[in-house]
C-alpha cells in the first residue's frame, strides 16, 4: 500500500517523496490511520522502523497550515528532540508549518527567537520545557 492510500495531505506526500520514502513500514501502516482519525495511540517498534514518521506524518496532515502552537512532543534527550524536530521539518518542507526543538546544553537565544516568531510544533526535553514554562515564555 503506498503512502498516497493513507489519505495524507498533498504537501506532506510531497515531503515524503522528497525525504526518499517509497512505501510505509508496518508501524506506519497501522499508526497513520489511527492518528488521522483523532484516536489515541501507543506504539512500539524497533529502532529504524519509522516510528517518528508514524506519528509526524498524520499530525502534519491534520495541522494543515501555520497557526498557533498546537503540538508538543516530549523526548527524553536532546539528541532525540533534535532528530524528531528535523523529521517534522523535513516532512513539512512543502507547508508553512514551523517547528522548534527545545533542549538544554545550548543557549536560550535561538530557541527563544523561534518561539517568539511563532511555531506550530514544539519538540522538547522535559527540563528545558519546564525552564520556559517557569519563565512565562
Amino acid at each position: 500500500m503506498p503512502f498516497k492510500a493513507l489519505e495524507l495531505s498533498a504537501p506532506v506526500l510531497r515531503g515524503i517523496v522528497a525525504a526518499g520514502y517509497a512505501e510505509p513500514t508496518p508501524i506506519q501502516l497501522r499508526s497513520i490511520p489511527v492518528v488521522l482519525s483523532g484516536r489515541d495511540l501507543v506504539g512500539s517498534a524497533q529502532t529504524g522502523t519509522g516510528k517518528t514518521a508514524a506519528f509526524a506524518l498524520p499530525i502534519l496532515s491534520k495541522l494543515g497550515a501555520h497557526g498557533r502552537t498546537r503540538v508538543l512532543v516530549l523526548e527524553p534527550t536532546r539528541e532525540l528532540a533534535a532528530q524528531v524536530e528535523t523529521a517534522f521539518r523535513d516532512f513539512a518542507r512543502f507547508t508553512d508549518i514551523r517547528s522548534v526543538a527545545l533542549f538544554g546544553g545550548v543557549g536560550y537565544g535561538a530557541q527563544r527567537q523561534e518561539l517568539k516568531r511563532g511555531v506550530d510544533i514544539v519538540v522538547a526535553t522535559p527540563g528545558r520545557l519546564l525552564d520556559y514554562l517557569k519563565s512565562g515564555e
